[in-house]
């Protein structure tokens, strides 16, 4: 996983732990693609301030995932999904003229995307 994926998933697991300036510039940085001076203008504060303020928040982030890890879990999840679905295709590839089986097979996939919806 690549770092903007990583620091986006963590901000979504975690960012509301964040203060709300911290949020907030966090927002503006990574989803509005605000550059460290344009976010430093906004909140009328030096530009160094505001790249304290995400490397703290960044940091925070890194720091609830080091103890929680939701993040990974939910990669791990994911990637388990994904195995299932493809082992689901492959035997509906080899057995698909079995009613029985493919409705079986219907019904787990059904159960992973309610599964992957919760998450």
């Amino acid at each position: 996983m690549d770092s903007i994926a990583k620091e986006s998933l963590l901000y979504d697991f975690y960012g509301k732990l964040l203060t709300e300036k911290k949020r907030h510039v966090m927002e503006l940085y990574h989803e509005e693609n605000l550059s460290l001076s344009e976010i430093a203008e906004e909140f009328g504060i030096s530009r160094a301030a505001v790249h304290d303020s995400l490397k703290s928040a960044e940091k925070q982030l890194a720091e609830y995932e080091e103890k929680l890890g939701l993040v990974d879990k939910f990669a791990r999840n994911s990637a388990a999904f994904e195995n299932i679905v493809r082992s689901i295709d492959e035997i509906e590839q080899t057995h698909g003229k079995d009613a029985r089986l493919t409705v079986k097979l219907n019904g787990i996939r059904k159960v992973i995307e309610g599964l992957e919806e919760s998450e």
